[in-house]
């Protein structure tokens, strides 16, 4: 298999008008960007307009974890304002997947369903403190068993994980945040990779936030990351 990853650009910023400011620095061959929780709780549907009206891809990551039916419902009024990705959480079991791919699916034009394993913010001592005996690498297997057998397109696990999920699901999307270069800070991650690393492991697609949107030179910091990542 050739992997062709991509690169998206997580725009984990307060407001629109940050947003606005920021898409302003980044270079135009940038195709996907990821709307999180802080900047859709802030602005609504709304704020994915200027991603619209430029042609980009959107990645809405709220990852989605309620009762089946809530879920549902949720992807597809998501669809309807033209999201190209989005996030559910595969410990929401297998039911809500199964809801979530059923929806997503009845859609005019369906989403692409990723299922969260593992937060990179985790480590095996979290999982102590939740009372999780699995390993990350046993945890990202099971669930990624889970949801890709229930419908859902790929996964979201650390590039740490990548390499045996690529195995055991040949054809599934694979995305990738806790990416760094070599020399930046890794900040609250405790699971991070250089982009090359990712997608040397298989991942797909490539998040990346803070070291392109706090960067002093963000189009700059895009270029390193594209580089990089076609190493």
């Amino acid at each position: 298999m050739e992997n062709k990853a991509e690169l998206i650009v997580a725009l984990d910023v307060p407001n629109r008008e940050a947003m606005e400011a920021k898409l302003r620095e980044l270079p135009g061959f940038i195709e996907w960007y990821k709307v999180g929780l802080e900047l859709f709780c802030a602005e609504g549907p709304a704020v994915l307009e200027p991603l619209k009206k430029e042609g980009k891809k959107i990645f809405l990551d709220l990852k989605l974890h309620d009762i089946p039916r809530t879920v549902g419902h949720a992807v597809k009024t998501a669809a309807a304002h033209g999201v190209n990705l989005m996030t559910v959480h595969a410990i929401g079991g297998r039911v809500m997947l199964e809801e979530a791919a059923k929806a997503a699916a009845e859609c005019e034009k369906p989403p692409k369903l990723v299922a969260v394993t593992t937060l990179t913010s985790l480590g095996q001592d979290d999982f102590t403190d939740l009372g999780i005996r699995r390993t990350v690498s046993e945890q990202a297997l099971e669930l990624g068993r889970l949801a890709i057998g229930s419908g859902i397109d790929g996964l979201v696990t650390s590039a740490h994980e990548a390499k045996v999920l690529r195995a055991e699901f040949p054809d599934a999307l694979l995305v990738t945040p806790g990416i760094r270069m070599p020399e930046g800070d890794v900040g609250d991650q405790k699971r991070v990779a250089t982009p090359s690393y990712a997608v040397g492991q298989g991942a797909t697609h490539l998040v990346v936030g803070r070291p392109i949107v706090q960067a002093a030179d963000p189009a700059a910091a895009a270029t390193a990351m594209l580089n990089d990542m076609n190493r």
